[in-house]
């Protein structure tokens, strides 16, 4: 029952940096030799009692061994605790585990987050694959949202630190989350689990577990939970972010002396509106030197009035933007967009294990069928400017791994050897149309990007939609260039094309069939091998070599007439372009008002231009390995260090943001153009564990972990693109401990530090900063009290919290007043009695004590210039739960 506690260190470019840096990590750990020491003297043995703090026996190793034992950086955060801290799915574990952040962005299917040692894989990319690794059960679950459905009741949760490149089947390059969920006993038991609260939350979990016959025992569990959503649309009234899901799980063992087989078959769904975003309008506060930041002070000021605008095909009373305010919880979404998110997720697993005398066998054969459909309202405002709407993406995912596991020469050697296969096939299925306001907001933008009160004082207009008194583009070309002027009095049509509108986008242009398609077949052989050089001092060796093959099979087809027309290579469309080209043309922006009416009017990621069906395949081969040493300086302190190395898969871009527009100086669409690299890591650790007096434990770990070609989601100004960077370097300490004060009262706590910088200069505002949503310090703690109160009769307290330092989920300087989350702590009590011998319980339970609003994550809005839109975190949550066992 330990709650990991870290803190990091990150070498800065100076030497007084550096030096300053190790003399920190020095201190900290002579800290922790002096603390050992003392506490070791003056702490009496323990008696053998039921006060002893609790062994803890895990499986990172791909064997079962107590945690105190391992040169491994892994915290296990027990079912028990989970319970007390209200954890209902992964996201609710960073509770307990300092290393570990979690977020949910866009979807909570496409978009959860999880960092390790401020690691990890943002996005809303489906082909982006996680750096830290989900497995449950020993099952890889292929990415973060496939995972995020009711947690069933557990036995623990292993939070690994650091790349884990030789064991758990996929190969991770930050971390892995080892869930061990409560498997068929052959005692016969049963649950029910009912809790109800504020925002009308109820949730109600059963199970039923028992023997069959003296080898075969069967388990049943299933959960339903809902809640109203906390975010409040100012259009129509509707909540957001509402929790509504539920799960049924059957599993099966068989166990005799030698042999043990575990079928497991799940299924999960939710039916929910996520994931609300709080527009900044912050556009109003930036200087009109910048071309974003002109065009966010346009759209703050105009989005408001294009929404409630008839003529603009706007409501009466219908709002753009609810005013910012930090903390508020409103939104607009444009009447009839949904943000609907539906999930279905199944799967078969069975794992043997077949004791041979000498050799162990395991194997662990899995299928797992998971899909998402949403919908997204992504302007983030009461405007109907654009929206996704039937949105689909899929992954099917077969896993096959073989475990043997043996020793030799007296035991000195314990040898396992291992292969694990992967065949995946992911779709998505995209729609990202145009909506009936598409027209009149580019105008907008345009008219204010071109009033000048000397020369312009009504600026211009592309599609007309502003009225008679706002003159063409093309007008205003014609009666400012005179050469032009005659060129078109000499050519009826191209007089006719510059005194018409330039065709706009009707409403349900966009994407009409965008399809993509990757197949991912990896294999993968490893070995792990602890060889005990003598009694005291031991050696691990572990070496795995990589193959993956994946083929991008893409169709992609949008509708933009815009675009169309702004792509025209005949003789009166390139005089038009132009025009266009002339109009603010300086040495700083040679496209002049051309790119700014191009990519409003020609997204990305819906540019009619990459129109087309397109395949590609990319194979990859990769060593990764384990190497470390631990040594036992007593009894109850290990000491170990080593290294190792990570890897995760480069992938594919499963929409058109990475293309390049030949109209604005790039090469076309290419199917390569998709693609992103393969991330690897050096990572090297040292550290201690510890036992003192049977009552006590205390854990360090000291790292530096070196990322190359490191992934990252990056915003380009008019979409979001996976990137490669050259480097990416994260190092600390990690600080961890559990006391058992009492038999009756435990307690434990965490402690991180991360320093954490991004090298690449096309990281822009994230080039040489700390991470981005990264924390520097952040502390865990937790207190549980159960006093016995009569007989039969026991009673509850427990207290978590979790501390985070000063965050920046955007590092541009523009967002920071905006997203800025200063410090802050997350409380959560629940207390409570139990009766009949823990038969009965009865619970209260409070989530976010004081009600403490941050910001979950952030982003940049498209076409929207400065503006950027908060994820809330959710508020304080209380209720009451009632708990009845067989």
């Amino acid at each position: 029952m330990t709650a990991a506690s870290r803190r990091h260190f990150h070498l800065g470019d100076s030497r007084r940096r550096r030096s300053r840096t190790w003399l920190l990590s020095t201190l900290g750990l002579a800290a922790l030799g002096w603390s050992t020491g003392a506490l070791a003297q003056d702490t009496p043995p323990a008696a053998e009692d039921e006060g002893n703090i609790e062994e803890i026996v895990v499986t990172a190793t791909g064997r079962q061994q107590a945690v105190q034992e391992i040169p491994v950086a892994v915290n296990v955060v027990s079912g028990d605790q989970i319970v007390n801290a209200g954890v209902v799915d992964i996201r609710g574990i960073q509770q307990l585990a300092p290393s570990l952040k979690t977020t949910t962005g866009q979807s909570s299917a496409t978009g959860v987050v999880l960092t390790i040692r401020g690691i990890g894989t943002a996005g809303d990319n489906p082909g982006f694959e996680p750096a830290v690794g989900v497995f449950v059960d020993g099952v890889f679950r292929a990415r973060a949202g496939s995972a995020l459905s009711e947690l069933p009741p557990l036995d623990r949760v292993e939070v690994l630190r650091g790349p884990q490149g030789t064991l758990f089947g996929r190969n991770t390059s930050a971390g892995a989350l080892n869930i061990v969920t409560a498997g068929p006993a052959f005692d016969l038991g049963g649950y029910v689990d009912a809790s109800y609260g504020n925002f009308d939350e109820v949730e109600i979990k059963a199970g039923v577990t028992g023997p069959v016959s003296q080898q075969v025992a069967l388990r049943f569990d299933g959960g339903y939970h809902r809640r109203d959503g906390f975010i409040t649309d100012v259009n129509s009234g509707n909540d957001i972010n509402n929790i509504d899901r539920y799960f049924l799980r059957a599993q099966a063992l068989y166990d005799t002396s030698d042999v043990t087989f575990r079928l497991i078959a799940d299924y999960a769904a939710t039916d929910e509106r996520c994931c609300g975003a709080i527009n900044t309008l912050s556009g109003l506060s930036l200087p009109l030197d910048n071309t974003n930041a002109i065009i966010g002070r346009i759209a703050t000021s105009s989005l408001n009035p294009i929404a409630s605008t008839p003529a603009l095909n706007g409501v009466p009373g219908r709002i753009g933007l609810p005013a910012y305010e930090r903390g508020s919880r409103l939104m607009a979404v444009s009447p009839g967009r949904s943000l609907l998110e539906q999930v279905d997720e199944w799967g078969v697993s069975g794992e043997l294990t077949w004791d041979l005398g000498s050799v162990a066998i395991s194997s662990i054969t899995a299928y797992r069928d998971w899909e998402a459909r949403r919908g997204q309202d992504i302007d983030f405002s009461g405007i109907d400017r654009a929206y996704r709407d039937g949105y689909q993406t899929g992954l099917s995912d077969f896993t096959q791994e073989v475990r043997l596991r043996g020793s030799a020469f007296d035991d000195k050697l314990d040898w396992l050897v291992g292969a694990f296969y992967l065949n995946e096939r992911l779709f998505v299925n995209d729609r990202i149309q145009l909506g009936a306001q598409a027209n009149q907001y580019v105008d907008t933008i345009i008219n204010g990007l071109t009033r000048n009160p000397a020369t312009l004082p009504n600026g211009l207009q592309l599609h007309g939609t502003l009225g008679p008194t706002v003159p063409l583009f093309g007008q205003v070309a014609l009666a400012s260039n005179p050469a032009l002027r005659a060129q078109a009095l000499a050519d009826p049509v191209l007089f006719n094309l510059f005194n018409s509108p330039v065709p706009g986008n009707p409403s349900g242009s966009g994407h009409q069939s965008e399809a993509y398609r990757v197949n991912t077949d990896a294999f993968a052989v490893f070995t792990h091998n602890i060889i005990e050089l003598t009694d005291r001092l031991s050696l691990t060796l572990g070496l795995r070599y990589n193959y993956e093959r994946k083929t991008l099979n893409a169709n992609q087809n949008a509708v933009t007439p815009t675009c169309d027309f702004l792509q025209r290579t005949d003789p009166r469309g390139a005089a038009y372009r132009a025009a266009l080209i002339s109009v603010a043309q300086s040495a700083t922006n040679p496209l002049g008002l051309f790119a700014p009416a191009y990519l409003l009017g020609c997204n990305p990621v819906i540019n009619s231009e990459f129109n087309g069906v397109r395949s590609d395949s990319r194979t990859e081969n990769e060593f990764t390995g384990t190497a470390k040493l631990s040594f036992k300086l007593t009894d109850d302190v290990l000491l170990y260090g080593g290294y190792d190395r990570g890897y995760k898969s480069g992938g594919y871009n499963l929409d058109r943001g990475s293309y390049d527009s030949v109209f604005l100086g790039g090469n076309g669409p290419q199917a390569t153009d998709l693609e992103f690299g393969n991330e690897t890591v050096n990572a090297y650790e040292v550290g201690v564990k510890t036992t003192i007096g049977q009552r006590v434990r205390l854990n360090a770990t000291l790292f530096y972990q070196d990322f190359a070609g490191y992934q990252s989601n990056r915003f380009l100004g008019s979409n979001f693109v996976v990137l490669n960077y050259a480097q990416f370097i994260s190092q600390g300490i990690e600080l961890e401990s559990s006391v058992r004060v009492t038999p009756d009262l435990n307690i434990e706590a965490g402690y991180t530090y991360i320093d954490s910088e991004v090298t690449d200069p096309r990281a822009g505002p994230d080039d040489g900063q700390q991470g981005a949503n990264t924390p520097e310090h952040t502390i865990t703690g937790s207190v549980t009290w159960t006093p016995p109160i009569a007989d039969g009769i026991d009673g509850l307290a427990h207290i978590d919290a979790r501390y985070q330092s000063e965050t920046f989920p955007l590092n541009d300087l523009a967002a920071r007043p905006f997203t800025r989350n200063g410090d802050f702590v997350i409380v959560n009590l629940r207390a409570g009695v139990s009766f009949n011998d823990g038969k009965y319980t009865v619970e209260g339970y409070v989530e976010n004590l004081f009600d403490t609003y941050f910001n979950i994550t952030a982003l940049p809005v498209p076409e929207q210039g400065s503006s950027f839109a908060n994820y809330p975190s959710p508020p304080r949550f209380y209720g009451l739960r009632v708990v009845a066992k067989m």
